[in-house]
């Protein structure tokens, strides 16, 4: 398996890759996980060093691209490829989240925050701060949040170029505010890492608005208990790695497994169910195990979680 990095989220190397490594392990095959740390060239060495030491299933996550030649080199040599959460054109399966709706859990969290603030989505100002174009999956959260702010009158007053960075984001956050004269009524932010980059931005210019996420990361559910995010798109990654492990498996074990779901390519989809997270329900996290308490409430988020009445898992 190859992860892009470890900077676009924390989940690659906190969580996905011990899940995979258990499970795979467990039913008693090898697994070789490696990490491109955001180097194209170097996921491609990568994929040519595992298939030249012996690989008979890939699962790849996609990195600006660089899966797609992999994939081809890989059913080349007759070994089948799993996309990982981002699709890739020409894979053989596709396992990841509902992308789709996870936009639209996004688009929501931005007009109930609209709602909320008394500030009707015709008229409002929102800023778009989406993820990387050259992953498959950017186009889907945005597509499926702009399909609920579309609905409600929301057009965006601003749409910088994406990428999967918080200091990007910040920059371009803070450009488009100085085109807006200081003037912005919510941002829809693709995950956590972008979020925060926004908020750094709204901090200094003393604004608090709606803006969305994704990832369930600490920084991003601090950020919600301390209100200065409304949300974050949970995708607990013990149910995608599971998905995947079990895939892995049965095609290792010379299975041909089907699934209910396509993309509109045609490729084969197993599709998990994303959860929407405010304060009302952050504690869901802890409990799964996938934050700890004590990292969360550290600080000045300590009293945040006190009156979330947020408690150690059980």
């Amino acid at each position: 398996m190859i992860l892009p990095d470890a900077a676009s989220s924390p989940r690659w190397e906190n969580g996905d890759r011990p899940a995979l490594e258990e499970a795979i392990t467990s039913a008693g095959f090898e697994v070789d996980i490696q990490n491109a740390q955001g180097d194209t060239a170097k996921y491609a060495t990568i994929a040519e060093q595992q298939m030249t030491s012996g690989c008979d299933v890939m699962l790849l996550v996609d990195l600006q691209g660089a899966a797609v030649t992999v994939t081809e080199n890989a059913q080349a040599e007759g070994i089948p490829v799993i996309a990982y959460d981002r699709p890739i054109a020409g894979a053989d399966y596709y396992v990841s989240f509902d992308n789709f709706h996870v936009g639209e859990l996004q688009g929501q969290c931005i007009v109930d925050g609209l709602d909320a603030a008394g500030v009707d989505g015709a008229s409002a100002t929102v800023v778009y701060i989406g993820g990387d174009p050259a992953d498959g999956n950017a186009a889907m959260f945005h597509d499926g949040a702009d399909s609920i702010m579309a609905a409600a009158g929301v057009v965006p007053a601003k749409e910088p170029d994406g990428a999967w960075d918080g200091d990007i984001s910040a920059t371009n956050m803070e450009q488009a505010l100085t085109s807006l004269d200081g003037k912005v009524d919510a941002v829809w932010a693709a995950n956590d890492t972008n979020a925060a980059g926004v908020i750094t931005v709204l901090d200094k210019n003393g604004l608090v608005v709606p803006v969305s996420g994704q990832d369930a990361s600490v920084a991003g559910l601090q950020n919600i208990l301390l209100g200065k995010q409304a949300c974050t798109v949970y995708k607990p990654y013990q149910v995608e790695a599971a998905s995947a492990s079990e895939l892995a498996i049965a095609l290792l074990n010379g299975e041909s497994p089907t699934t209910e779901m396509t993309l509109d390519d045609g490729t084969p989809f197993i599709a998990s169910e994303p959860i929407n997270i405010t304060p009302a329900n952050v504690q869901q996290v802890i409990d799964d195990g996938n934050i700890s308490y004590d990292e969360l409430c550290a600080g000045d988020v300590k009293a945040a979680c006190d009156e979330a009445g947020l408690t150690p898992a059980a």
